[in-house]
């Protein structure tokens, strides 16, 4: 037995391998409303046999909202929804943090009903398109130019991913991740070339950085920090969000999160066909600097993720697009067997094909 099939703690819960299934987009919550329902539940809990599942992203307002058909945890019909969820995940022994999740740019006026989207400054994500569904026709638009959040935007959305925490907790989920990576709200702020302010949120590494952790303090006062990981993704310019510096900016975060105590780390890397790789040296600085959990996810394979464990800078590894086909993937991991391979013609929206009827082993 590899350590990848090993226990580890997690938030007060021994998790029964160190395989996690990462957040991923799959847009089929209930209209109007944007509920979790019965299909989520099934799906999710069909895949309970990850160490950690964490939720696909999940929008703590109607202006933190990007994308047509994805959920929400705002309102008390998304939290009794998305307790269908939790419900029957853990039923079925699994574990699962909820990602909190606000977009900023990323998103179009047609997805937050009709409102202006906001970031760290009034610059927009050039080329990225978002899902939207006007009047029963869907499709991709072009983002929008948004407005900078002032000094009252900034604690009111801070707010929001506060309760958002606590909605996460009413829910039955067991922790929830922040979602800082792939071009986001909290990304925005991160990143040198997608904040220009000049305030103590914009500059320097340390402002720059001022909002996640703020965020951070927020929701760690409510549910405790070690129920709190935090998805970062140093490497990717994802939505347009590209930093000058990301070991200095990154090597700074994970700092702040040790301080923090958050109970995980998140790595997301880039994972196209020419992306640029993560050192092993960046890996290991991570490391250093960072003491609870830390979780790798992209393009890895059982080979990969059981080198990454040995050689210590790693601690748990997400599998993302083989999670989506192969709902008992720790066991065709453990006994070698071959792995379904996805539709991506049913990712996103509809029913149960291509999202609840992949066959186990």
């Amino acid at each position: 037995m590899t350590l990848l099939f090993s226990p580890i703690e997690l938030a007060g819960k021994t998790l029964k391998n160190r395989i996690v299934m990462p957040p991923m987009t799959r847009s089929r919550s209930t209209q109007p409303g944007d509920i979790a329902n019965d299909l989520m539940a099934t799906y999710y809990a069909q895949r309970a046999s990850a160490g950690l599942i964490v939720s696909e992203g999940t929008q703590i307002s109607k202006l933190g909202k990007g994308y047509a058909w994805t959920p929400g945890i705002y309102s008390n019909e998304q939290v009794a929804g998305w307790s269908k969820v939790t419900n029957k995940v853990h039923n079925a022994g699994g574990v699962m943090f909820a990602q909190l999740w606000h977009v900023g740019r990323v998103t179009h006026s047609d997805n937050t009903g009709g409102v202006q989207p906001i970031s760290a400054s009034a610059i927009a994500a050039k080329g990225v398109k978002v899902f939207v569904d006007t009047n029963g026709e869907p499709g991709f638009v072009d983002t929008q130019l948004p407005r900078e959040m002032s000094k009252q935007d900034i604690t009111h959305v801070i707010g929001e991913f506060r309760q958002a925490a606590i909605n996460a907790v009413d829910a039955g989920f067991d922790g929830i991740e922040l979602h800082a990576a792939n071009g986001y709200l909290i990304n925005q702020f991160l990143d040198s070339q997608s904040n220009a302010r000049t305030d103590e949120y914009g500059g320097s590494v340390q402002n720059r950085l001022r909002f996640l952790v703020e965020v951070v303090n927020a929701v760690s006062d409510e549910i405790g920090s070690q129920k709190v990981g935090v998805r970062l993704a140093p490497l990717t310019t994802l939505n347009g969000t590209v930093d000058d510096n990301p070991e200095q900016t990154y090597l700074a975060v994970a700092h702040a999160l040790n301080d923090a105590g958050v109970g995980y780390m998140h790595i997301a890397e880039a994972d196209w066909d020419d992306a640029p790789l993560m050192s092993v040296e960046f890996k290991q600085a991570i490391r250093k600097a960072y003491s609870g959990v830390l979780i790798y996810a992209g393009k890895y394979t059982k080979e990969r993720a059981d080198e990454a464990l040995a050689q210590g800078w790693a601690d748990m590894i997400g599998f993302g697009r083989p999670f989506v086909s192969n709902p008992d993937l720790p066991a065709r991991l453990e006994q070698g067997k071959p792995l379904n391979s996805h539709n991506p013609d049913t990712l996103f929206g509809g029913a149960e094909q291509g999202y609840t009827d992949y066959p186990t082993a």
